[in-house]
């Protein structure tokens, strides 16, 4: 049986792998979202910008337009350069047990959801995600609502799509998503039993402290 090859990866996520994966762990997806993100605020940050400008250099000599310019400037700029760090540091990270979830500038916090409670894999393109090359990504899983339900802005649609089914559903190296308990370790020997076992039978073992049977 082969196990994925390890990704070349750029250094912030090989930061976020180093530290976030355990040692017997692989990586098969590891990536920042698309850069269409980045599409929404540009969009709001725009008309503060030129707003901002335009008081700046209305008046120059009159002080409360300028410093109120400045401060429209200052302010946006400032929610711009949070949404870009933000999407700089948030992964979307897949390995061989778990789909995880980095982001967070200040405060880090990473999301995860073992691959064994996966039942589901959607990928979902709009059209302008078809023309840009980014979609969304909607795992339904065993029990209750997951905060990784859906992951949107994924970008490589094709490419990814496939590695992570093949992943979730291939047999080649054991099944990713068929082992483990519900965090996605492994299971414990005693907890397997051998092919072709009836798993409505439990294992036995002499009752201790009866006397022994006469003939």
């Amino acid at each position: 049986m082969t196990r994925p090859e390890p990704l070349e990866l750029p250094p912030r996520a090989s930061k976020d792998v180093e530290k976030y994966l355990l040692p017997d762990e692989t990586a098969v997806v590891a990536t920042r979202r698309h850069w269409a993100v980045l599409i929404e605020p540009t969009v709001k940050a725009l008309p503060f910008l030129v707003a901002g400008g335009w008081l700046v250099l209305r008046d120059p000599e009159n002080r409360v337009t300028s410093w109120a310019g400045l401060l429209v400037l200052l302010a946006t700029l400032l929610y711009y350069a949070l949404r870009v760090g933000e999407w700089w540091m948030r992964h979307f990270i897949v390995s061989t047990r778990r789909v995880l979830l980095t982001s967070g500038i200040i405060v880090r916090t990473v999301t995860l959801l073992p691959l064994r409670r996966i039942t589901d894999l959607t990928w979902k393109e709009t059209l302008l995600g078809q023309l840009l090359g980014y979609g969304t990504f909607r795992f339904e899983s065993a029990g209750q609502q997951q905060a990784l339900s859906q992951i949107t802005f994924l970008p490589g649609a094709d490419d990814l799509y496939r590695r992570v089914s093949a992943l979730l559903f291939s047999t080649d190296w054991g099944g990713a998503a068929s082992g483990g308990d519900d965090e996605g370790n492994p299971e414990p020997p005693s907890s397997r039993r051998p092919p072709g076992a009836d798993p409505g039978q439990r294992d036995t073992e002499p009752i201790q402290g009866l006397p022994p049977r006469r003939p």
